[in-house]
């Protein structure tokens, strides 16, 4: 699954709105309210991406070139504490990537979204989910960038 944006800001200007503490909640907010990821972003290090109710998933930090790409692996669930790398809807998709791509474009930025999602009819609804959610997340990014 693929999502581009150009937004009128710096690699950098974006890439603090993407991961940053205060900001990522904002943007992520479009998948979940109460969105935060606790982690610092770089290379190798745990991350978990969770809601209110403190469930969400497990992963790690796949690589990290500050403001210019960040790769995320997603492993597992997680619910209060407990993480789930084993149960069957995880291995459906444990091992997907999720990058963020920031490119200079003309003295904007082009940010690309390229996520692992096999097209198959087990998919179709979370590939749904996607297409609707990903463009709201990356138009409250670019209002937050600009």
């Amino acid at each position: 699954m693929d999502y581009n944006i150009e937004i009128k800001a710096s690699r950098e200007k974006v890439w603090d709105v993407l991961f940053g503490e205060e900001t990522y909640p904002l943007w992520a907010a479009a998948f979940s309210e109460g969105s935060k990821a606790v982690t610092d972003w770089k290379k190798g290090s745990k991350a978990l991406f969770v809601d209110d109710s403190n469930r969400g998933m497990v992963s790690k930090i796949a690589e990290s070139v500050p403001n210019e790409f960040l790769s995320i692996e997603h492993l597992g669930m997680y619910d209060n504490g407990v993480e789930d790398y084993d149960s069957a809807e995880v291995k459906t998709w444990a091992g997907a990537k999720e990058n963020y791509t920031l490119s200079e474009a003309g003295g904007n930025t082009n940010l690309h979204i390229f996520m692992d999602m096999e097209e198959s009819e087990k998919n179709k609804d979370m590939i749904a989910m996607f297409n609707d959610m990903w463009p709201k997340a990356l138009a409250k990014v670019k209002e937050l960038a600009e």
